[in-house]
């Protein structure tokens, strides 16, 4: 597969920045989550209000951003129906068809996640304060992000039709992973 190197390093940086964002956002989330727990069972601490939103907060973005890695490493939840193809070209095909199937439900996520987003920056969150933009448009970012890793699987798939079997590796994906 012809890969246009500035673009692989682009895509390459983009998904480590994700990895990064998600390993700050689970140090983050320990934060309130602590918070909460030690004035629930000791009397040292207040209770804050603020924590259970901002602990839901993380939680959401984190889901998101790992869905998009998951994307990009091929490791996300599969459940075969048909049997595995015999040959690598066949194999291709199937995936293309599930990208497919992937892009449809990518598409929602970009439209209407950018009209939860528009509809987010006009309201503020009560209790921190953070203008709703911010947890509204993850969808849409994870809808951008999903087709921008999607088309990047395509292409791969598409190679391998184009008979480049050692492209395949890449297509199936992390094989540790519990499919």
């Amino acid at each position: 597969m012809h890969e246009d190197p500035l673009v692989k390093r682009i895509i390459d940086g983009y998904y480590r920045l994700l990895q990064t964002l998600a390993w700050v956002l689970m140090g983050l989330l320990i934060v309130p989550v602590t918070l909460q727990i030690f004035s629930r069972y000791t009397g040292y601490i207040p209770r804050y209000i603020w924590t259970e939103e901002a602990a839901r907060f993380c939680f959401i973005w984190i889901i998101l951003v790992g869905a998009t890695i998951a994307v990009r490493d091929g490791t996300h939840f599969e459940v075969d129906v048909l049997p595995m193809p015999k040959t690598l070209r066949g194999e291709a095909i199937m995936r293309l068809v599930v990208y497919v199937f992937m892009l449809i439900f990518t598409s929602v996520f970009v439209l209407y996640g950018y009209q939860y987003a528009r509809f987010g920056y006009t309201q503020t969150s009560e209790l921190t304060g953070i203008n709703m933009v911010f947890i509204n448009g993850v969808y849409v970012v994870a809808g951008v992000t999903w087709v921008l890793f999607l088309g990047e699987r395509i292409l791969i798939a598409i190679s391998v039709l184009r008979g480049n079997e050692g492209a395949i590796t890449r297509l199936r994906g992390d094989h540790h992973v519990a499919r």
